[in-house]
């Protein structure tokens, strides 16, 4: 088969997919922001029914949540697991600012993603951030 039989990329035609189905990372231009990037989650990028301050913290964090979208899914959680750890082995005032640097990432993803979770969820979350706080205020204290 050649590149235009629809083997590899070429720039020929390529077969219809069954179903209507779209090639897989392709996105509607209407889910598109201007610049060309498909949005994560397009379809309700804010709160609806939200506080002006929802609203306002909503707007604020697009572009951090954008950037965290765009990074390979283990850079966040290696730094955060890197921090943890230098908040556990360093004593001090500098573990326990590793810790408060932690427990402020989980805060406000948990506060992101506070309007779609379950009690359950919201319990998890709020353990988690207790967590690291208490962690914190041990290691300053050592």
């Amino acid at each position: 088969m050649t590149k235009q039989q629809g083997r590899g990329r070429g720039t020929g035609s390529q077969r219809p997919r069954a179903g209507g189905q779209r090639p897989r990372g392709a996105t509607p231009a209407s889910a598109r922001p201007p610049g060309g990037q498909p949005l994560p989650g397009s379809q309700g990028l804010y709160t609806p029914g939200a506080s002006a301050t929802r609203q306002a913290v909503e707007r604020s964090s697009a572009r951090p949540l954008m950037f965290l979208a765009q990074l390979p899914w283990w850079l966040p959680l290696l730094a955060v697991l890197a921090l943890m750890i230098a908040g556990v082995a360093v004593r001090g005032w500098i573990g326990a600012l590793a810790l408060v640097l932690v427990a402020a990432f989980l805060a406000w993803l948990a506060f992101m993603s506070w309007p779609r979770l379950n009690n359950r969820g919201r319990l998890l979350r709020i353990a988690a951030v207790a967590c690291m706080l208490g962690l914190a205020v041990v290691q300053a204290k050592r």
